[in-house]
């Protein structure tokens, strides 16, 4: 019986030897690959906003806006057109409603970057641009990613063969392993309040895209054979 005993007691305790042997010639690597991406899509937000004390004629003058860039923006079937946020807000002065004010917002996304700056220059004749923002397209992002996935993948196991090698040791087997990718947050121009009272003519905003980093790190654990 106490034979049993000590070889039962035994077992875990060479198991727990064999792991910890094991966890000792495991090594935690990193490798990364990244690239510069130009921005290929931009997203603007513009609003059409009155204030006055007649919530009714505020409404239709705000709805006339938008129904005009709507129309407008359905000659340009290469911009996507959302509306949004439509709002009726009292304005207060001494705890007392002093006015009224209406907004109604509208949201572009484009990858026609001349088309976008040119056709902006005529809605602010009616509208007021609120943001303006630039990112890359989910489309070239994944194809970028998988280049970079490959790239990184190839550094890993490049590294990790040459840790294997300046410790000479036989080979290696991978324990596990992480991919996280980065990128694709958009750069945001804040504008200030622009007048939303009609304007004869307002000239085309400059429109610079820009890049953005994207980066893929692969990090994981390899085992070294003796």
């Amino acid at each position: 019986m106490k034979k049993l005993l000590f070889a039962l007691l035994l077992i875990p305790v060479l198991a727990q030897s064999q792991e910890s042997e094991s966890q000792y010639n495991r090594v935690h690597l990193s490798a990364s690959a990244q690239t510069e991406l130009a921005n290929d899509t931009i997203i603007v937000n513009l609003y059409a906003e009155e204030e006055g004390s007649r919530p009714a004629q505020l409404a239709d003058v705000v709805n006339k806006k938008i129904l005009w860039a709507v129309a407008l923006l359905k000659k340009h079937p290469k911009i996507k057109l959302q509306t949004s946020a439509y709002t009726t807000s009292p304005v207060y002065q001494k705890k007392l409603i002093k006015s009224w004010r209406l907004r109604q917002s509208i949201r572009l996304e484009s990858r026609e970057m001349t088309e976008t700056s040119e056709l902006l220059g005529e809605l602010q004749t009616r509208l007021a641009l609120q943001s303006m923002r630039f990112t890359v397209s989910p489309e070239l992002k994944a194809s970028t990613d998988d280049t970079l996935i490959a790239e990184a993948l190839t550094a890993f196991g490049k590294r990790a063969q040459l840790v294997s090698d300046q410790l000479k040791r036989k080979s290696y087997k991978l324990v596990d392993i992480n991919i996280a990718t980065s990128g694709r947050s958009p750069v945001l121009y804040q504008r200030d309040a622009i007048s939303s009272m009609a304007m004869k003519s307002v000239a085309a905003p400059a429109i610079e895209a820009g890049e953005q980093r994207m980066q893929v790190t692969v990090s994981g654990t390899i085992e070294l054979a003796e």
